[in-house]
């Protein structure tokens, strides 16, 4: 057991294939894939003891820009990630974002492919 406090995500989507191709290219992500319950499911790979979460389409998921958000990692720098968002059916909601005068790193907000609002952080 470990001691973060979040431990699992789920994010809904409306097209499994154009999800994954979303967070492939935007955050160079990786799946397993799996079925379960008739529901599809694509499994973020991560560390062990990582927080980590899937994409998931099913009958009771519906994609959201309200409610919790989701901060992934953008790497050194967000612009590319931003960058890709666009290029890959994204959009930007909050462009690159000090936090306290960037002494707490920087976050963004987009909406992804499915129409889900989720965050970026980074350091730089």
């Amino acid at each position: 057991m470990n001691d973060n406090i979040a431990t699992w995500f789920e994010l809904p989507v409306s097209d499994m294939p154009r999800a994954k191709t979303f967070y492939q290219k935007v955050l160079q992500a990786e799946f397993k894939d799996e079925e379960m319950s008739g529901m599809q499911m694509a499994i973020f790979s991560a560390e062990p003891g990582a927080v980590s979460g899937m994409l998931v389409l099913g009958e009771t998921y519906q994609p959201s820009q309200t409610g919790a958000v989701v901060y992934f990692n953008g790497g050194e720098d967000l612009a590319a990630p931003l960058e890709r968002a666009l290029q890959h059916g994204g959009s930007v909601v909050v462009p690159k974002t000090p936090i306290h005068d960037g002494e707490c790193g920087y976050f963004a907000l987009i909406l992804d492919s499915e129409g889900n609002r989720v965050g970026l952080y980074s350091q730089a």
